[in-house]
This record gives structure tokens, C-alpha cells and sequence, in this order.
């Protein structure tokens, strides 16, 4: 009888909202579980251990710039398909998902900006778009970014995250090398600043060209900077690497890099090396200002000696204009003056009283 025995009911699955996978990170040095807002903040940075953890490109814009003060430029460069060139899957298409990935259309991000009030280029590496390899577009923006701080007298800042050179462009990508160090040797003779920020990773060709040449080399801590791999050169010598290899500490300590600068003090750092190049911003107003007004009194005086009739401008400004219409010459009658009226042969005014000679003759003397 139903009295005696209890029915049978199967168990329900508590039901709980799932937790989203974009709340919480991982850091890959300490093993932290960190909340991602939080890391945000903290501009990608573990504030348990301090690993520097990979950012987007548009973050360094937000990092290293005045608020508002960014001006993008190419954004509508793109890459072609010289090559025809065809691995696991066409170029184009490549391309085509790389741009999805990242939504951009090229691996950097190039324009004008602020570094606390002072006018800089500045170009930034895309790590998502196809690991950030320097194909055509990416050295033709770098050049143009190059040439436009040469033009506008202003202090250039690349940084730098990829993976080398791209494989898919061939010998197109190898020339990017030397097109972008010869537009930075114009930099070099002009006196203007270039300041390199090498992040993780900075590899191959990169670090072999633009990466390495700034007038001062700044990495980020514990940044892979290097040419090849750890792997691939100790499979060529056969040795075990020391602990640290091609670190940014251990390049600072054997005369690679100039400094490693936490991302949280970099802005601060690069405007005190601008400040130390430069000298300080006020004072440069101050100065430009003053170069400015000479020039304007220069161009003004020069357009003054330029335009006709000078004297008589001089003479309107110096007095009020005279009220009563200018002196009109006398008429003359057909064939010249009369003999012996004034303006025929006469060197001077008629004196009165006594008429003027003709030439060839003396006058009379009373």
C-alpha cells in the first residue's frame, strides 16, 4: 500500500547561475586568481607579484598619453598579397581573421599625442594581429610616423611587441628593417628624441631594426627581448641557457637595454627623459614663443621694405596727411614750352622779374 512506502522522486539539480569566464584571471608567475576588473585597474600588472601581464595596443595609448590629446593616423592602411603566398590557408584570408581578431586593419596603431602637454609620435605594436609581425604597412607606418616627427620637430616613442618579421610577405617585409632605421638616422642628425618601449614579447627583425636603435631603450619587467628563440639557440650551441636569458633584467645587466620601468611609472619616466633631452616644457613655451615674435617683426619689416612707394607709406605714417591736393605741372602747348618760359632749358625757378635765357646765353645782370 502507497501508506507504507515512499514514492520514488528523482533529485533536482540545484540550480545556480554560472559564473562568466571573462570575471577572473589567472597570473602565469604566481598563480594568483585575480579578479580581471581589479587587474584592470591595476593597468595589467599582478599586484601580487608584479608580473606584467600582455595588454592590448589600445591600452598604452590610454597608458602613456594625456587624456584626449591622441590623434590616429593611416588607420586605413592594409596589407596586399604580393607573394600570392599560401600555407595552412591563403594570405587574404589570414588577413581577414586577423582583422576580426583585433579589429584593426594592420599590427600598429600610429598617430599624434600628448606626454604630459609635450607633442610626440608615437606608434604601438598589435600583438593579436598576426603575433605583431612587421609586414609592409607596419614599417610604412612607422617611417611615416618617423618622418612626421622630423617635419614637426617633435620627439618620437615606438613600442614594440612582436613576433619579427612576416614570413608571408617575404622580402617586402625583410626591406621594412632598412627602411625604418634610415628614417631613424635622419631622426638621429636632427637631434630629435626616439624612445623605444620593448614589452613581451619583442623578437626577430623587430628587435634587429627600430626596436634596438632608440636613443634610450626602456623594457618592461621580465619582457622576452631577443632575436631567436631560447630554444632554437641552444639546440645551434648545444648549451644549457643561464637562468633569465634574453629577460629585460638580464639584458639591463649585460648593456642591452638602458632601463626596465614598471608600466605603472613609464609615462613619468619617458616625461623626465623628454624633460632631461628637451628641457622642460614651460621653459620650451617660453622659448617658442619668443622665436615666434622675432619672426612675425622679421616677415612684418620684410613686407614693409617690399611693397612700393615705402617712403610715402613711411611719410603717412610719421604725420597726419595733408588736406590740400598735390602741385599739377603747367600745360604745355603744342610743340614744347615758349622760349624763355619756365621749364624751357631752366635748371631752377624763375626769379622774379628777371626772365630766364634760353640756353647759350647769359643772363642779364641788373
Amino acid at each position: 500500500m502507497a501508506w507504507f512506502r515512499r514514492e520514488q522522486k528523482p533529485l533536482k539539480k540545484s540550480e545556480r547561475p554560472g559564473v562568466p569566464s571573462d570575471v577572473f584571471d589567472k597570473c602565469a608567475g604566481c598563480s594568483e586568481i585575480l579578479y580581471r576588473e581589479r587587474l584592470h585597474q591595476n593597468l595589467g600588472v599582478c599586484p601580487n607579484c608584479g608580473r606584467h601581464m600582455r595588454i592590448q595596443a589600445g591600452r598604452y595609448v590610454e597608458i602613456l598619453l594625456d587624456e584626449g590629446s591622441f590623434r590616429e593616423r593611416d588607420a586605413h592602411l592594409s596589407s596586399g598579397d604580393p607573394l600570392g603566398f599560401v600555407d595552412l590557408k591563403p594570405y587574404p584570408e589570414r588577413l581577414k581573421e586577423a582583422e576580426a581578431k583585433s579589429g584593426r586593419r594592420n599590427a600598429v596603431i600610429s598617430g599624434a599625442g600628448e606626454i604630459e602637454r609635450r607633442p610626440i609620435h608615437i606608434a604601438i605594436m598589435d600583438f593579436r594581429f598576426v603575433g605583431g609581425s612587421m609586414g609592409s604597412v607596419v614599417g610604412e607606418k612607422i617611417a611615416r610616423a618617423a618622418r612626421r616627427a622630423l617635419s614637426e620637430g617633435t620627439p618620437l616613442i615606438v613600442v614594440s611587441a612582436s613576433g619579427g618579421a612576416r614570413m608571408q610577405e617575404g622580402i617586402f617585409s625583410l626591406m621594412q628593417m632598412a627602411k625604418t632605421s634610415a628614417v631613424l638616422g635622419r631622426l638621429h642628425e636632427a637631434g630629435l628624441p626616439y624612445v623605444s618601449v620593448l614589452t613581451d614579447p619583442t623578437t626577430g627583425g623587430v628587435t634587429a631594426s627600430f626596436a634596438m636603435l632608440g636613443d634610450l631603450n626602456i623594457a618592461e619587467p621580465g619582457a622576452l627581448i631577443g632575436f631567436a628563440g631560447p630554444r632554437v639557440i641552444e639546440e645551434t650551441i648545444k648549451q644549457e641557457l643561464p637562468d633569465g636569458f634574453q629577460r629585460a633584467e638580464f639584458l639591463l645587466e649585460h648593456g642591452m637595454v638602458d632601463r626596465v620601468v614598471d608600466r605603472r611609472s613609464l609615462k613619468k619616466e619617458i616625461a623626465q627623459v623628454l624633460d632631461h633631452m628637451l628641457g622642460p616644457v614651460a621653459d620650451r613655451d617660453a622659448q617658442r614663443d619668443a622665436e615666434r615674435t622675432v619672426e612675425r617683426t622679421a616677415e612684418r619689416t620684410a613686407e614693409r621694405t617690399a611693397e612700393p612707394g615705402t617712403a610715402q607709406a613711411g611719410a603717412a605714417v610719421a604725420g597726419p596727411a595733408r588736406k590740400h591736393a598735390p602741385v599739377q605741372p603747367p600745360s604745355q602747348p603744342e610743340g614744347g614750352p615758349a622760349r624763355g618760359a619756365p621749364g624751357a632749358g631752366a635748371t631752377g625757378p624763375p626769379v622774379e622779374g628777371r626772365p630766364i635765357p634760353p640756353l647759350g646765353q647769359e643772363s642779364p645782370r641788373g
